[in-house]
């Protein structure tokens, strides 16, 4: 035997070896990207506070990450570090870079990283999207996992509108049950998914078609020349039938029962531009950076204008979107954020290919609020998009790999493969261990995130056990499963407001479940006090994990409200962060319902007038703060114009029967006060008004109160580091 032949026959078997185990990390990369494009848009769980789009996060989250080991392993097998290019590389890392640094200089900073991290696996997926699909068939493969996706979910809509449940669980039970949690979302889903289904459809029926004009068109031409292409060609056919089908259904829900609530575009706008250019204390910062990506719900209290009032259907809602994607993007991530998206939008239509989902998705982006579920459904189109482009222009876009090539030379860059770079005896061994290093600096950065993400997921759903005990009424469990839940993930404000009321309600059931005439022990007194001081702690942190989110605040006041008469300068504290409240929600008219309230139940009633009639002149048709301010009114001794009050009351709830009752009920009270009958001036009041209801009428009053204490308690002050500006409102007339 030749011996040279001898020398080079294990070089090829290891370099073959090596290709095999390439393509082998390569398939399972594809395969697991195939399996989250099929379940991605059928799955949701109830056993996570968010039953639809928080299952989605983490499952995209953790199929992305599995993807990437993949990838990173078949780049140590390779020994080099090769990646592809596609015309959307920089423009999808500059948004992923603006969404960070938006998230960095947000004053919710950790709300915006929460929200942040899921698009960041987006931004991820794109990469292993681009590099783990090679050619047509791995490209239909795609397609296919996609079209059955969104089949399936269009199955489910299909068999629950006919009253046909496929699914196990009760609460699935109706005509409008839908995996994604919204209507708006399922149909915007569908049409962007259907022009896909209904191409390939159409290639199996015209088989016949030559010349195609893209790697699209030329794969489902090649797979008809088999049978079980034929066949899967068909399936796109079937495909198309069912989501033509679940698109109608959706559509003609959206139209009659289940009507989308969406911000108008003109308050969409107004916002994003407030927030931009009228935010404090860096307006600078604003401007390219926004509010910090996902606090959109910030930017709507603060900056929301009073003539959002006038609107019946909306006035008393909180929006956690806005009116479209891309004015969410301009409040949220400023001018950069805005300026990344739209340079992936100008690279779309700078292509010569025509795609029709992606060109559907940004026009819906634009018009439309998009949900994490549609962003990236978005990248998710845009990467298969760019593996089109790649391979119609193989010229301009292909393989490149990272090599060192010496301080002088740069340090490292990137070579096209075809291309050839002269290396010194160092640089050809440091190109040895580059891949190796490359890709324990890759997966560490992922693995950072991933981390605070496992943490994320267990904490919420052992929030969510939380709440199912607390709606049995099980405080203790309720009580441990919080404090479980924090102790696990401790950056998130909603776990310490809940867990702030679960101790002020502990403690309220301690204080008044003692027999009648008998004061509690000295246990039950400490611990009624353990439970008022990490109730106080919990709330004074929830506003500083996220400070200027206005729910923190009046949380926190309304646990000050419930210590008035028990605990030192209560009273003084409420005020001071209740007024927070009002600050970062001005335009809000119960807001100042709710600081009248507590002048009203101090005894000044002049001060509780002014926040009523300021609520009055946001909203001139509420009935609470005409009711309000009435007895406001009645208890200064001010008759005709409580009457006056109380008028305008029974006009505007003339269509409530229970309203109408209680109003004239207030009003015969009333008029025997006036007639001078002044043993009737002791009245019953009504149970405290509730935010969320606000057609109800009620004397806005604390939900809770605890026995008054002599002397009172020393209480925790609120911490207040960065005092927020005084709001501005309509004046009091």
């Amino acid at each position: 035997m030749d011996v040279d032949r001898v020398y080079i026959l294990p070089f090829i078997y290891t370099m073959q070896g090596k290709k095999n185990i390439s393509a082998y990390f390569e398939n399972i990369s594809l395969g697991v990207v195939g399996v989250l494009l099929v379940l991605f848009p059928v799955l949701f769980l109830s056993t996570t506070t968010d039953a639809f789009v928080l299952p989605k996060q983490i499952f995209l989250i953790a199929l992305t990450s599995l993807a990437l080991i993949f990838l990173a392993l078949k780049l140590i097998v390779v020994g080099k570090i090769k990646l592809r290019t596609s015309p959307f590389d920089l423009p999808v890392f500059l948004f992923i870079a603006a969404t960070l640094a938006s998230a960095i200089f947000s004053l919710n900073r950790f709300d915006a990283f929460i929200a942040f991290t899921p698009v960041l696996f987006v931004g991820l997926l794109y990469f292993v999207i681009v590099n783990s699909t090679r050619n047509e068939k791995n490209l239909l493969f795609l397609l296919s996992s996609l079209t059955l996706g969104a089949a399936l979910a269009a199955l489910i809509t299909i068999f629950s509108f006919v009253k046909i449940y496929p699914l196990p669980f009760d609460y699935t039970h109706i005509a409008s049950f839908t995996t994604f949690g919204s209507l708006l979302d399922q149909a915007v889903y569908f049409a962007l998914v259907l022009p896909i289904a209904g191409y390939f459809g159409y290639n199996y029926i015209n088989t016949q078609k030559k010349n195609a004009p893209d790697t699209l068109a030329a794969a489902a031409e090649g797979s008809t020349q088999s049978k079980s292409s034929r066949k899967s060609l068909a399936a796109f056919g079937v495909g198309f039938f069912i989501l033509a089908i679940g698109l109608a259904l959706t559509v003609f829900m959206l139209m009659t029962s289940q009507k989308p609530l969406i911000l108008p575009f003109d308050t969409g706008l107004q916002t994003a531009m407030a927030a931009i250019s009228q935010s404090t204390p860096n307006i600078f910062k604003s401007i390219l950076l926004g509010s910090g990506f996902g606090t959109y719900l910030n930017d709507f209290t603060a900056f929301k204008a009073p003539s959002y009032n006038a609107n019946d259907t909306l006035w008393a809602f909180t929006f956690f979107r806005s009116s479209s994607l891309l004015l969410e993007l301009m409040a949220t991530t400023g001018l950069l954020g805005l300026t990344s998206f739209g340079l992936i939008v100008y690279r779309v239509f700078k292509q010569k290919t025509f795609f029709l989902p992606l060109i559907l998705a940004i026009v819906a982006a634009v018009l439309l609020p998009f949900s994490f579920t549609l962003l990236a459904l978005l990248f998710i189109l845009l990467a298969l998009f760019a593996i089109v482009t790649m391979h119609n222009n193989p010229n301009k876009y292909g393989d490149a790999e990272l090599k060192f090539v010496g301080l002088k030379k740069g340090f490292v860059k990137f070579v096209h493969v075809h291309e050839h770079e002269s290396l010194n005896a160092t640089e050809r061994k440091l190109n040895r261990v580059l891949p190796t290093i490359a890709t324990v600096l890759a997966l560490a950065l992922v693995i950072f995130p991933l981390y605070f993400v496992v943490r994320f997921a267990l904490s919420d759903m052992i929030f969510q056990q939380s709440l199912v005990a607390a709606a049995r009424n099980d405080g203790l469990t309720t009580y441990q499963l919080q404090a479980t839940a924090i102790t696990m993930f401790p950056y998130r404000d909603v776990y310490y407001r809940s867990f702030s009321q679960t101790n002020l309600a502990l403690a309220n059931a301690l204080a008044t479940n003692q027999p009648k005439g008998q004061k509690p022990n000295a246990d039950v007194q400490k611990n009624i006090l353990i439970l008022i001081q990490q109730s106080i702690n919990a709330g004074r942190t929830a506003v500083t994990v996220s400070p200027v989110t206005s729910f923190n605040w009046n949380n926190l006041s309304s646990i000050y409200r419930s210590l008035i008469g028990f605990g030192q300068n209560a009273d003084k504290f409420t005020l001071l962060t209740l007024n927070q409240a009002v600050a970062l929600d001005a335009n809000n008219p119960q807001q100042y319902i709710d600081l009248g309230g507590v002048y009203y139940q101090l005894g000044q009633y002049d001060q509780a007038i002014t926040q009523f009639q300021t609520a009055i002149n946001l909203k001139k048709d509420y009935a609470n703060a005409y009711y309000n301010i009435g007895h406001a009114y009645e208890e200064k001794g001010q008759y005709d114009l409580a009457a006056s009050a109380y008028q305008a009351v029974k006009t505007l709830v003339a269509s409530n029967a229970d309203n109408t009752a209680k109003i004239n009920a207030d009003i015969d009270t009333l008029n025997k006060k006036k007639a001078g009958q002044a043993a009737a001036a002791q009245q019953s009041t009504a149970p405290s008004a509730n935010a969320q209801n606000p057609a109800a009428i009620d004397v806005n009053k604390s939900q809770t109160q605890l026995p008054e204490r002599n002397p009172k308690e020393t209480i925790p002050a609120p911490t207040i580091a960065n005092p927020l500006p005084s709001p501005q409102v309509t004046p009091a007339k």
